[in-house]
């Protein structure tokens, strides 16, 4: 395998573990917590009719999305989504409990979720389908006492689970039209509780292909869009999931994202809530009292995780979370000598770097400045007056540099009687770099 294809599964799954575990606890992050006692918010898939009872959510997802493939063309179908894990804490006497305290330390019962998986494939482009079976189970864990024996008992207990993953193709004109159903398959609920224990939580798929193309679906070529705005979605979308310029991985996600997604690299963890905001969570996290934060820590292992690295976050960790500072005019040219690093453009330190009379500019690889002889190029915002100078020769005088970045050199028209006039109380007309065309040789 490559480093490529590694590097653009590796961003995919970085998403797809965003999508599985968004909305799965939500700050303050406490059992007790209003909102947390509605969960599972994304990508559920209930069991047979449980949407029509009244007890849960629809049973399946599918998507429609277009390849441009060839005779040699497979393609691997990987299935995600949570478990329910339901942890009950059981005292002494094995009677359920809400919470149990031993020593200071709380137990507390809630739902759990475990990360299930599944990949089919590598599959030629031909009808197919397979089946889910992902087993339950029941564990337990000794409460121990002051004394070391058993006080009490968490037991946490999975229902089987059962699924169903299809692919279907069909040519729409010269592409292939993939269609993917993902589907619950157990059994009728009984209730609410049994609904959610034998759903597929946070559901989503990752298509893969070898020797083909997916096509975007938010901006297909003109020869696709008809056949694009043919694909049918039920609740889901694909997206192109690796980097831009990569179209060999798509995401089947519940949630609406847009092509080529990622997560910030500032980012140094999972914070679950909707709509996170990296910064904005920490802080609040930071506010909450030690109380507060042994009852979320109760609340869920990955809760503890999530305060602990909040509580031990540096004041550098913190301040990349703030945001990145980029700047829009990277590619284009910039002033010999720039302000110094550090310094801001209000600075007046930035005013005795900057020396219009003697700063310069780089034009291809010409050092354009005082005296240097150009020819004239309107196009940037030009008017009729300016299109007078076109193809004109002058002579650079100023390079300045607004707060924007953006570079403007300021010229006397060669052959103008009144040129040393203009010169000489400052009445220069101003272009931007790519509209002089230097007449020097390069100069260092």
């Amino acid at each position: 395998m490559t480093a490529e294809p590694t590097r653009s599964r590796a961003r995919a799954r970085a998403v797809a573990d965003a999508v599985l575990y968004e909305g799965y606890l939500l700050y303050p992050y406490r059992a007790n917590s209003r909102k947390n006692q509605s969960r599972w918010q994304f990508g559920v898939l209930g069991p047979a009719g449980a949407a029509g009872a009244g007890l849960g959510e629809d049973s399946e997802l599918s998507a429609q999305c277009l390849l441009d493939a060839g005779g040699r063309t497979v393609l691997t179908l990987t299935v995600r989504f949570l478990q329910l894990q339901r942890r009950t804490v059981e005292d002494a006497g094995g009677a359920p409990v809400a919470e149990f305290v031993v020593d200071g330390r709380s137990w507390i019962s809630w739902d759990e979720a475990v990360e299930c998986e599944h990949s089919v494939g590598p599959l030629t482009l031909t009808d197919s389908s397979a089946p889910l079976s992902i087993p339950g189970g029941t564990e337990y864990e000794a409460i121990p006492g002051p004394d070391g024996s058993a006080a009490g008992r968490v037991v946490r207990h999975r229902e089987h689970l059962d699924g169903e993953i299809q692919m279907s193709v069909e040519r729409d004109e010269r592409f292939v039209c993939l269609s993917v159903i993902l589907r619950n398959t157990g059994a009728p609920a009984t209730d609410q509780h049994d609904a959610i224990a034998r759903s597929l939580i946070g559901a989503h798929v990752i298509a893969e292909l070898d020797d083909g193309q997916f096509v975007s679906l938010l901006e297909p070529p003109p020869d696709a869009e008809a056949a694009v705005a043919r694909c049918v979605q039920h609740r889901c979308f694909p997206v192109l999931a690796g980097p831009p310029g990569d179209h060999s991985i798509v995401l089947v996600s519940p949630i609406i994202l847009y092509d080529h997604p990622e997560i910030a690299e500032q980012s140094e963890g999972p914070l679950f809530d909707s709509t996170e905001i990296d910064e904005i969570l920490t802080l609040r996290v930071m506010t909450m009292t030690e109380e507060e934060k042994a009852q979320a820590r109760a609340t869920d292992q990955r809760a503890a995780q999530l305060i602990d690295r909040c509580d031990t976050m540096t004041p550098e960790a913190l301040q990349r979370l703030h945001g990145v500072l980029r700047d829009p005019h990277a590619d284009t040219a910039a002033l010999i000598p720039e302000v110094p690093d550090g310094v801001d453009w209000w600075d007046p330190l930035a005013d005795n770097a900057v020396r219009p009379d003697t700063d310069a500019i780089l034009v291809g690889v010409v050092r354009v400045g005082n005296g240097t002889r150009v020819r004239l190029h309107p196009s940037r915002r030009a008017d009729a007056h300016d299109l007078f100078y076109d193809g004109r020769i002058a002579r650079v005088v100023t390079v300045h540099e607004d707060v924007d970045g953006q570079a403007h050199v300021g010229v006397v028209i060669e052959d103008d009687p009144a040129a040393d006039l203009h010169e000489w109380y400052g009445r220069y007309l101003y272009f931007a770099p790519e509209e002089i065309e230097p007449l020097d040789s390069p100069r260092e």
